[in-house]
């Protein structure tokens, strides 16, 4: 598994923390850590340096406590730890997975597994809450997405249609049309609520598990 991963596994730059301002820079690679940093300072006896640079393997890395204390100074515990973790040979392989596939993936569990998901990491969590995720999880759940739920989706967002009943969906569709007809300037929606949280209990129901598979989501019964 370790040969599908691309180069680097990690890369992190930045400043130091005040009063240190040189910066730094650390990029991990399938064999390797690797340590530069380049010395910022007013004084002119510091002008003509050079940046500096030090690589390690993970094991001289992981025997190393100096360069664990500065990686921790400039960049976090957190950041040490998974290096750590790195060079011990656990790699996060969900973590490097395209967008789309784990999309894929995420769509394929229970909603109250998806809160759960989406508490590991910063990226799962913009993905759970990502207008693409739940535009999927609504085309999934329903045989076929008519354009008139798709337009009120652009408005309103996916989220919010998922969790508005069948019945209300089809209010919601008519009372935009006719709004739409009523405005002196065609083109122009106007705002909608939906009347129900967006941020509701993701385990109640949606509107789409009560139809039948073979109905269209939208559609008139």
């Amino acid at each position: 598994m370790a040969s599908l991963l691309t180069e680097p596994l990690f890369e992190i730059s930045g400043s130091g923390p005040p009063p240190n301002n040189n910066f730094y820079s650390l990029t991990v690679t399938k064999a390797e850590v690797i340590w530069r940093w380049w010395r910022i300072s007013p004084r002119s006896v510091y002008r003509t340096s050079k940046p500096g640079q030090l690589k390690e393997s993970h094991q001289d890395f992981l025997d190393d406590p100096e360069l664990q204390r500065d990686v921790s100074m400039v960049f976090g515990l957190h950041i040490l730890q998974y290096i750590k973790a790195l060079c011990q040979g656990h790699y996060d392989y969900l973590e490097r997975l395209p967008d789309s596939l784990l999309l894929r993936i995420i769509n394929y569990l229970e909603l109250e597994h998806v809160v759960q998901l989406e508490r590991t990491s910063h990226k799962l969590r913009q993905l759970c809450g990502s207008e693409e995720f739940w535009e999927q999880a609504v085309r999934q759940r329903c045989n076929t997405v008519s354009a008139d739920v798709a337009a009120l989706a652009l408005q309103v967002g996916w989220r919010s249609i998922f969790f508005t009943h069948k019945l209300q969906l089809q209010k919601l569709i008519s009372r935009r049309k006719l709004k739409s007809e009523e405005l002196p300037h065609p083109g122009v929606a106007p705002e909608l609520s939906l009347g129900t949280d967006s941020h509701s209990d993701p385990r109640s129901s949606s509107h789409c598990e009560d139809q039948n598979p073979e109905q269209t989501c939208g559609s008139k019964s």
